[in-house]
Protein backbone atom coordinates (compact mmCIF):
# COMPACT_ATOMS: atom_id res chain seq x y z
CA UNK A 1 0.00 0.00 0.00
CA UNK A 2 1.33 3.23 -1.08
CA UNK A 3 1.44 6.39 1.46
CA UNK A 4 1.97 9.91 0.60
CA UNK A 5 2.06 13.29 2.92
CA UNK A 6 0.00 16.20 1.99
CA UNK A 7 -1.80 19.44 4.16
CA UNK A 8 -3.98 22.11 3.80
CA UNK A 9 -4.87 25.28 5.20
CA UNK A 10 -8.06 25.32 7.84
CA UNK A 11 -7.98 28.69 8.97
CA UNK A 12 -4.70 29.37 10.84
CA UNK A 13 -3.94 26.07 10.90
CA UNK A 14 -2.10 24.04 8.83
CA UNK A 15 -3.72 20.58 9.10
CA UNK A 16 -1.13 17.60 8.27
CA UNK A 17 -2.40 14.03 6.79
CA UNK A 18 -1.24 10.85 5.62
CA UNK A 19 -2.73 9.30 2.77
CA UNK A 20 -2.86 5.46 2.53
CA UNK A 21 -4.16 4.11 -1.17
CA UNK A 22 -5.98 0.86 -0.71
CA UNK A 23 -8.56 -1.19 -2.85
CA UNK A 24 -11.41 0.51 -1.63
CA UNK A 25 -14.43 2.94 -3.61
CA UNK A 26 -14.86 5.42 -1.27
CA UNK A 27 -12.37 8.44 1.22
CA UNK A 28 -12.18 7.34 5.03
CA UNK A 29 -10.58 9.84 7.31
CA UNK A 30 -9.41 8.40 10.89
CA UNK A 31 -7.76 10.85 13.45
CA UNK A 32 -5.48 8.96 15.56
CA UNK A 33 -5.54 9.81 19.65
CA UNK A 34 -1.78 11.60 19.00
CA UNK A 35 -3.60 13.83 16.60
CA UNK A 36 -2.36 12.46 13.46
CA UNK A 37 -4.61 12.90 10.29
CA UNK A 38 -4.87 9.01 7.76
CA UNK A 39 -6.90 9.30 4.43
CA UNK A 40 -7.72 6.21 2.82
CA UNK A 41 -8.35 6.63 -0.20
CA UNK A 42 -9.32 4.09 -3.72
CA UNK A 43 -5.94 3.54 -5.50
CA UNK A 44 -7.01 5.71 -8.70
CA UNK A 45 -8.31 8.54 -6.33
CA UNK A 46 -6.88 11.94 -7.39
CA UNK A 47 -4.83 14.00 -5.15
CA UNK A 48 -6.81 17.18 -5.80
CA UNK A 49 -10.00 15.16 -4.80
CA UNK A 50 -8.63 13.93 -1.69
CA UNK A 51 -7.61 17.56 -0.94
CA UNK A 52 -11.35 18.82 -1.57
CA UNK A 53 -12.53 15.97 0.85
CA UNK A 54 -10.41 16.47 3.93
CA UNK A 55 -11.10 20.35 3.54
CA UNK A 56 -14.95 19.67 3.78
CA UNK A 57 -14.16 17.73 6.85
CA UNK A 58 -11.94 20.00 8.62
CA UNK A 59 -14.31 21.27 11.18
CA UNK A 60 -14.71 17.36 12.34
CA UNK A 61 -10.78 16.32 12.23
CA UNK A 62 -10.50 20.10 14.23
CA UNK A 63 -12.53 19.27 16.51
CA UNK A 64 -11.50 15.29 16.86
CA UNK A 65 -7.59 16.75 17.29
CA UNK A 66 -8.99 19.50 20.32
CA UNK A 67 -11.14 16.12 21.86
CA UNK A 68 -7.66 14.39 21.74
CA UNK A 69 -5.88 17.18 23.24
CA UNK A 70 -8.19 17.82 26.36
CA UNK A 71 -7.07 14.10 27.39
CA UNK A 72 -3.65 15.16 27.56
CA UNK A 73 -2.60 12.55 24.99
CA UNK A 74 0.55 14.95 23.95
CA UNK A 75 2.17 14.52 27.64
CA UNK A 76 5.32 12.45 27.64
CA UNK A 77 4.85 8.93 27.20
CA UNK A 78 4.60 6.58 30.52
CA UNK A 79 7.80 4.86 31.64
CA UNK A 80 6.07 3.25 34.54
CA UNK A 81 8.94 3.80 36.56
CA UNK A 82 9.50 5.19 40.32
CA UNK A 83 8.76 8.80 40.98
CA UNK A 84 5.82 8.75 38.32
CA UNK A 85 2.71 10.05 39.09
CA UNK A 86 -0.66 8.54 38.31
CA UNK A 87 -4.21 8.60 39.34
CA UNK A 88 -6.45 6.61 40.45
CA UNK A 89 -10.78 8.04 41.49
CA UNK A 90 -9.19 11.15 41.22
CA UNK A 91 -6.24 11.32 43.33
CA UNK A 92 -2.84 11.87 42.37
CA UNK A 93 -1.02 8.69 43.68
CA UNK A 94 3.15 8.35 43.21
CA UNK A 95 4.81 5.08 41.66
CA UNK A 96 7.22 3.33 43.74
CA UNK A 97 8.29 0.17 41.87
CA UNK A 98 9.72 -2.45 44.33
CA UNK A 99 11.89 -5.67 43.12
CA UNK A 100 10.09 -8.59 44.65
CA UNK A 101 9.54 -12.42 44.27
CA UNK A 102 5.74 -11.56 44.19
CA UNK A 103 3.29 -9.68 41.43
CA UNK A 104 0.93 -7.69 43.59
CA UNK A 105 -0.38 -3.65 43.08
CA UNK A 106 -1.54 -2.21 46.34
CA UNK A 107 -1.67 1.71 47.50
CA UNK A 108 -1.24 3.39 50.54
CA UNK A 109 -1.51 7.24 51.61
CA UNK A 110 -0.39 8.68 48.22
CA UNK A 111 2.16 5.68 47.29
CA UNK A 112 0.85 3.21 44.50
CA UNK A 113 2.97 0.40 44.80
CA UNK A 114 3.75 -2.45 42.11
CA UNK A 115 6.20 -5.08 43.13
CA UNK A 116 7.37 -7.93 40.47
CA UNK A 117 10.10 -9.83 39.84
CA UNK A 118 10.63 -8.14 36.05
CA UNK A 119 10.39 -4.73 35.62
CA UNK A 120 8.71 -5.24 31.75
CA UNK A 121 5.64 -6.44 33.93
CA UNK A 122 5.05 -2.88 35.95
CA UNK A 123 2.19 -1.91 33.01
CA UNK A 124 0.99 -5.17 32.31
CA UNK A 125 0.35 -5.54 36.14
CA UNK A 126 -0.77 -1.91 36.67
CA UNK A 127 -3.02 -1.96 34.01
CA UNK A 128 -4.85 -4.92 35.80
CA UNK A 129 -4.93 -3.57 38.60
CA UNK A 130 -6.92 -0.68 37.64
CA UNK A 131 -9.35 -3.13 35.29
CA UNK A 132 -9.90 -5.03 38.50
CA UNK A 133 -10.23 -2.23 40.54
CA UNK A 134 -12.79 -0.75 37.40
CA UNK A 135 -14.91 -4.07 38.17
CA UNK A 136 -15.53 -3.20 41.78
CA UNK A 137 -15.73 0.62 41.65
CA UNK A 138 -18.21 0.99 38.59
CA UNK A 139 -20.86 -1.48 40.20
CA UNK A 140 -20.48 0.01 43.34
CA UNK A 141 -21.00 3.33 41.97
CA UNK A 142 -23.90 2.45 39.64
CA UNK A 143 -26.10 0.31 41.67
CA UNK A 144 -27.92 3.41 43.40
CA UNK A 145 -27.96 5.04 39.74
CA UNK A 146 -29.75 1.89 38.26
CA UNK A 147 -32.40 1.74 40.80
CA UNK A 148 -32.68 5.69 40.72
CA UNK A 149 -34.21 4.31 36.54
CA UNK A 150 -36.03 1.89 38.13
CA UNK A 151 -39.17 5.07 37.64
CA UNK A 152 -38.52 4.80 33.89
CA UNK A 153 -39.22 1.08 33.79
CA UNK A 154 -35.70 0.54 32.41
CA UNK A 155 -32.23 -1.10 33.91
CA UNK A 156 -29.35 -2.10 31.72
CA UNK A 157 -29.09 -5.68 30.64
CA UNK A 158 -25.34 -5.72 31.93
CA UNK A 159 -22.40 -2.95 32.79
CA UNK A 160 -19.40 -4.11 31.30
CA UNK A 161 -16.13 -2.70 30.52
CA UNK A 162 -14.57 -2.41 27.05
CA UNK A 163 -11.51 -0.18 26.07
CA UNK A 164 -12.69 2.83 23.65
CA UNK A 165 -10.52 5.05 22.00
CA UNK A 166 -12.81 8.47 21.99
CA UNK A 167 -15.39 7.26 24.41
CA UNK A 168 -15.61 6.48 28.38
CA UNK A 169 -18.74 4.99 27.92
CA UNK A 170 -21.87 4.00 25.28
CA UNK A 171 -24.89 2.40 25.34
CA UNK A 172 -25.83 -0.67 22.75
CA UNK A 173 -29.41 -1.52 21.19
CA UNK A 174 -29.37 -4.35 23.44
CA UNK A 175 -29.09 -2.17 26.59
CA UNK A 176 -25.34 -3.08 27.78
CA UNK A 177 -23.79 -0.12 28.86
CA UNK A 178 -20.32 -0.05 28.05
CA UNK A 179 -17.82 1.93 30.37
CA UNK A 180 -14.28 2.64 29.59
CA UNK A 181 -11.87 0.50 32.07
CA UNK A 182 -9.56 4.14 32.18
CA UNK A 183 -12.81 6.26 34.01
CA UNK A 184 -10.98 4.55 37.35
CA UNK A 185 -8.63 7.07 37.49
CA UNK A 186 -11.77 9.58 37.21
CA UNK A 187 -13.04 11.28 40.55
CA UNK A 188 -16.15 9.18 41.22
CA UNK A 189 -18.79 11.83 40.42
CA UNK A 190 -17.17 11.96 37.05
CA UNK A 191 -17.76 8.42 36.99
CA UNK A 192 -21.38 8.60 37.83
CA UNK A 193 -22.10 11.68 35.29
CA UNK A 194 -21.14 8.77 32.32
CA UNK A 195 -22.81 5.86 33.79
CA UNK A 196 -26.08 8.63 34.00
CA UNK A 197 -25.56 9.42 30.71
CA UNK A 198 -25.83 6.04 29.65
CA UNK A 199 -28.90 5.09 31.87
CA UNK A 200 -30.42 8.06 30.13
CA UNK A 201 -29.86 6.55 26.63
CA UNK A 202 -31.97 3.46 27.74
CA UNK A 203 -35.07 5.96 27.94
CA UNK A 204 -33.97 8.18 25.25
CA UNK A 205 -31.94 6.40 22.61
CA UNK A 206 -30.33 9.68 21.01
CA UNK A 207 -29.17 13.30 22.35
CA UNK A 208 -32.10 14.64 21.48
CA UNK A 209 -33.82 17.13 23.63
CA UNK A 210 -35.88 14.97 25.86
CA UNK A 211 -32.44 13.09 26.36
CA UNK A 212 -30.54 16.72 27.99
CA UNK A 213 -33.79 16.72 29.83
CA UNK A 214 -33.77 14.19 31.59
CA UNK A 215 -30.39 14.00 32.16
CA UNK A 216 -30.36 17.73 33.73
CA UNK A 217 -33.13 16.62 35.84
CA UNK A 218 -31.13 13.52 36.80
CA UNK A 219 -28.12 15.52 37.46
CA UNK A 220 -28.46 19.26 37.13
CA UNK A 221 -24.75 20.17 37.05
CA UNK A 222 -24.06 17.08 34.77
CA UNK A 223 -21.91 20.02 32.54
CA UNK A 224 -19.79 20.43 35.30
CA UNK A 225 -18.33 17.10 35.89
CA UNK A 226 -17.75 16.50 32.13
CA UNK A 227 -15.87 19.22 31.63
CA UNK A 228 -14.24 18.34 34.88
CA UNK A 229 -13.31 14.26 33.15
CA UNK A 230 -11.99 16.34 30.06
CA UNK A 231 -9.77 18.75 31.76
CA UNK A 232 -8.43 15.83 34.69
CA UNK A 233 -8.18 12.37 32.59
CA UNK A 234 -4.97 11.71 31.06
Amino acid sequence: MDQIKDCIEYGSVVMEYAVEYRARKTLGICVHPDGSVEVKAPMEAPLEQIRKHVHRRAPWIYKQQRYFSSFGIHTPERKYVSGESHLYLGRQYMLRVVDSERNEVHYKGNILEVECRHRKDVRPLLMAWYRKRAEIKFKEYADPLIARFNRYQVKPSAIKLKEMATRWGSCTATGQILLNPRLVCAPRICIEYVIMHELCHLVYRNHTKAFYELLTQEMPDWEKWKMKLEKLMI
